[in-house]
């Protein structure tokens, strides 16, 4: 059920690779609740997803860029502002990435040329994104600004690797760039901290699927999904959440906040 809760709201939606996605089922679901928006990848993923099959779905326009890249990203702000027809309302970063996790690297052995490689597509590149949204004006009072994040910033898991150090990277960014951003222009940027999903990017950290189940077990409302977390998202896309910024807000069933589960404690 729909509720026009984007009725006329314009964005940018990063990282919808295929249906499994949380950017993909964020998209359809902006759609539904009235939003118009410009869906974006890097070339290389869009070469690997569907996003033309989406663009289709939703009457959207696809413009390719590289988030590390500046060049690129002020080309995506200043064309999706031409579509769209005015300044943006929301824009979501969800992008992540880690050579070292992709070739089977421990993180006592990091390749640093990965790690930086990983450090900027899943972290710098929200700063860049939020820089250049900033620097042209391109951001509409009361905007919302959401990045995906996970708990491995907050606490160890270790096959989570590099991308822990990527996530606590990102979440502190939205802090600090959502401090000016309210600041000098009244948007509001937050993270959202999700379960564990079996998303393309999710599935490749080693343990993924037994993880997975002991999340499930340990949350007293069970693991958040990814068209839990566009609903979600909706929320702080809407006017209903303009008092919410530099957040870190968990959206796991209660997993962040359980130290045991009696299904934990029988397993074992």
């Amino acid at each position: 059920m729909a509720y026009n809760l984007l009725k006329g709201k314009r964005g940018i939606i990063f990282g919808a690779l295929d249906e499994n996605s949380i950017a993909w089922k964020t998209a359809k679901l902006a759609h539904d609740e009235g939003a118009t928006f410009v869906l974006t990848n890097a070339p290389v993923a869009m070469r690997m997803g569907e996003i033309n099959k989406l663009a289709e779905e939703t009457g959207s326009e696809i413009i390719p860029a590289d988030a590390t890249s500046i060049e690129d990203l002020e080309n995506l702000v200043s064309k999706s502002v031409e579509i769209l027809g005015g300044k943006l309302d929301f824009v979501l970063h969800s992008i992540g990435m880690s050579v070292n996790v992709r070739k089977g690297k421990h993180y006592t052995d990091q390749n640093y040329s990965w790690t930086e490689k990983g450090w900027d597509v899943s972290a710098v590149s929200f700063h860049k994104v939020m820089q250049t949204l900033h620097k042209h004006d391109a951001m509409n009072e009361w905007g919302s600004i959401v990045a995906l994040t996970y708990m491995a910033a907050q606490r160890t898991f270790p096959d989570y690797n590099d991308m822990a150090d990527n996530k606590a990277y990102l979440e502190s960014i939205a802090r600090s760039f959502g401090y000016f951003f309210g600041k000098d222009k009244k948007v509001r940027v937050n993270t959202i901290s999700q379960s564990p999903t079996p998303t393309t990017a999710g599935s490749g950290v080693k343990g993924f699927e037994g993880f997975l189940s002991y999340a499930e077990k340990m949350s007293p409302l069970g693991n958040a999904t990814a068209q839990d977390c566009a609903e979600y998202t909706m929320t702080l896309f809407s006017d209903y959440t303009k008092k919410v910024t530099m957040q870190n807000l968990f959206h796991d069933g209660g997993f962040s906040n359980t130290g045991v589960s009696q299904e934990v404690i029988e397993k074992f």
